[in-house]
């Protein structure tokens, strides 16, 4: 890479890494600010209220959703990354595109395919992450049929802990499908990759908050 491109590459990683580090250290202290703090809270009542007063229909019904929401990410992220290893195989006239609007960036065909690579590699992660969360949904639905009256591994204390699992998965591979977008424009520069870095990040900000 030539100097402009490394540093503009580092520009948007640092932005989107200190995000993230924020919004962590935020969920840490002050969860009651985030959306992934509050609906932690949301999904412990929401177990509660299943088990005790037994309302089996809506757990399955929610649980089917996530479920069936989790296999099509899952199954589009796989996709995907497998279509970009066809394309890292067989470039043809993509690569000439994407060097057209490549302002400041290097044009390389090595650095070409890293881009892609780790574009992949992203989708790789989503689809793994969302399949991890149809296990734990899974689980889940195991311990939300048992009664309120169970302790140790039945209790709600437990199920609660399952299903939270599986939602922090789910958001894992969602942002892997966010991270896409900066990744994605990167492959037509670097100016690219930072606009989308600091689009994503407002809009990432305007999401994960409650206030």
């Amino acid at each position: 890479m030539n100097r402009s491109e490394t540093i503009i590459t580092c520009v948007s990683a640092l932005l989107l890494g200190i995000y993230h580090l924020h919004l962590y250290l935020t969920i840490k202290r002050r969860p009651e600010k985030t959306a992934v703090g509050m609906t932690n809270v949301m999904r412990q009542q929401w177990v509660e209220t299943i088990m005790s007063e037994r309302r089996d229909i809506l757990a399955v019904q929610t649980l089917r959703n996530w479920v069936m929401a989790s296999s099509l990410l899952a199954s589009t992220a796989i996709l995907i990354a497998l279509g970009i290893l066809n394309t890292v195989m067989r470039p043809a006239g993509f690569q000439e595109m994407s060097n057209a609007l490549n302002i400041v960036g290097t044009h390389s065909e090595t650095l070409w395919v890293v881009k892609l690579m780790l574009l992949a590699v992203d989708f790789f992660l989503g689809f793994f992450n969302f399949t991890l969360a149809i296990r734990y949904f899974n689980h889940a639905g195991y311990g939300l049929g048992l009664p309120d009256t169970h302790s140790g591994v039945a209790s709600h204390e437990f199920v609660t802990e399952v299903v939270n699992h599986a939602s922090l998965h789910y958001p894992i591979g969602m942002r892997c499908y966010y991270l896409a977008i900066p990744l994605g424009l990167w492959i037509f520069g670097p100016t690219w990759m930072l606009a989308g870095s600091f689009i994503l990040v407002m809009v990432l900000n305007r999401l994960d908050r409650t206030v």
